[in-house]
């Protein structure tokens, strides 16, 4: 028996050393060997040839004609109160049937807050599409399941721990040390490399584009959101100064561990409520050039990986300069999207890391400034405009709190209008 334990221990050691060799040293050196991209280049080989060896489904898409409420050739205006009692049919009110089934089957709102669709297989997803495969691309599913699960997902837990850990400890230990800039740099570089090692856990693989505009102290970052990792993608290519609310459990030990080492600003939830309280903490943390630009989600929720919903005007109307970036996964992947309504962090989490890998590209935009003359929610709007632009996402005017809350009462009796004018008589 002792033996089985020294053998179990040996093989443990080995498996750990090789993990800190291969892959946490060149994460924290932010060194990279080459061998993820070349997995992302044979998974998009096996991904094709798994569509190709597979009939595609056969989708039903009903065509929007038009916007119903404006058509006037149906229901004629300008007619008695006589003529309309005399003349009205049914089948007049089948336009507005045809429109409200349109906007339910074509809803830009509640689709955005769940999975992204993918136009085929991507060897992930169990469901009715799993029917039509061959023998072929069933063994290589089989063998897809057995590496993902078995082999990946013990390292990436294991990576994901370990930065989890290395960021507390050294967040604790810097934290001792005296206020100057030897703190600052130290820990400035501490949580790089512990970020990119949390990265590595989440198996991914980061695409940086635009490096010279990059947000700098004094300023705000603001991002669409997909997912709480995010910010993490994030900071491992700089360092910020993250804006929430506090948490508990795991999302409340990680910020207690950044708090000792940084100048992250947490709200309680009562302060959230109060804008004038958090706006002021906001401005001044950014009139102070020393301290790590603010990172933003303006968005207040994760939508799924496909637009981008209207931004908060408050974020916009703290001063200094706003560094816009764009943020799109590639979903042929892994489905980035987190729906918090649905799965817990902790699922969500092992879902990524037992996935192909969490590809991703960012783009860091041109710094902006508002305008004399614009609002802040002008100035949001434009903003906005620009990271759907770049990131190739629908840019949408709605609020992404509709994925909690009802439609408010004004836009249902704006509706109720249009259909009273097409039935307006003299």
């Amino acid at each position: 028996m002792a033996d089985t334990f020294y053998a179990l221990f040996i093989a443990w050691m080995v498996y750990v050393v090789l993990i800190i060799f291969i892959i946490v040293i060149p994460a924290a050196l932010n060194l990279s060997l080459g061998a993820r991209h070349l997995y992302t280049r044979f998974l998009v080989k096996i991904i094709k040839y798994g569509r190709s060896s597979m009939e595609s489904n056969n989708m039903v898409v009903i065509e929007k004609e038009g916007d119903a409420l404006k058509e006037q050739g149906r229901i004629p205006r300008n007619r008695s109160i006589a003529t309309l009692q005399r003349e009205f049919k049914m089948t007049d009110a089948c336009d507005f049937f045809r429109s409200g089934t349109e906007a339910i089957i074509d809803d830009e709102v509640t689709k955005r807050f769940t999975a992204e669709e993918l136009e085929n297989w991507n060897l992930l997803m169990r469901n009715s599409t799993s029917k039509n495969m061959g023998l072929k691309v069933t063994i290589i599913w089989a063998i897809g399941l057995f590496v993902r699960y078995v082999i990946f997902l013990p390292v990436r837990v294991t990576l994901a721990t370990f930065g989890i850990l290395f960021i507390a400890v050294s967040a604790r230990l810097i934290g001792y040390l005296p206020e100057n800039n030897f703190r600052k740099f130290l820990s400035r570089q501490a949580m790089l490399v512990g970020f990119r090692i949390l990265a590595r856990g989440l198996s991914a693989v980061i695409n940086f584009h635009n490096r010279q505009n990059k947000a700098r102290g004094g300023g705000t970052c603001v991002a669409n959101h997909t997912s709480p990792i995010d910010a993490i993608m994030l900071a491992c290519d700089g360092n910020y100064s993250f804006v929430g609310q506090n948490q508990g459990g795991l999302f409340g030990f990680v910020q207690k561990s950044l708090s000792n080492a940084q100048d992250h600003i947490w709200f309680e939830r009562s302060e959230m409520k109060d804008r004038i309280t958090v706006a002021k903490r906001l401005r001044e943390h950014v009139e102070d050039p020393s301290k790590d630009p603010i990172l933003i989600f303006p968005e207040g929720t994760c939508i799924n990986n496909t637009s981008v919903m209207m931004f908060k005007k408050g974020s916009f109307d703290i001063g200094g300069t706003i560094y816009p970036v764009a943020i799109k996964y590639d979903p042929l992947f892994s489905n980035a999207f987190w729906n918090s309504s649905q799965y817990s962090m902790v699922h969500y989490l092992l879902d990524i890391m037992s996935s192909w890998a969490l590809v991703c590209d960012i783009w860091y935009l041109p710094p902006v400034t508002r305008e004399e003359d614009e609002s802040a929610i002008q100035f949001a709007n434009r903003v906005k405009a620009d990271i759907a632009r770049q990131g190739g996402l629908v840019d949408l005017i709605w609020d992404g709190q509709l994925k909690r809350t009802k439609v408010k009462p004004e836009l249902r009796q704006q509706k109720q209008e249009d259909f009273a004018q097409m039935l307006k008589v003299d």
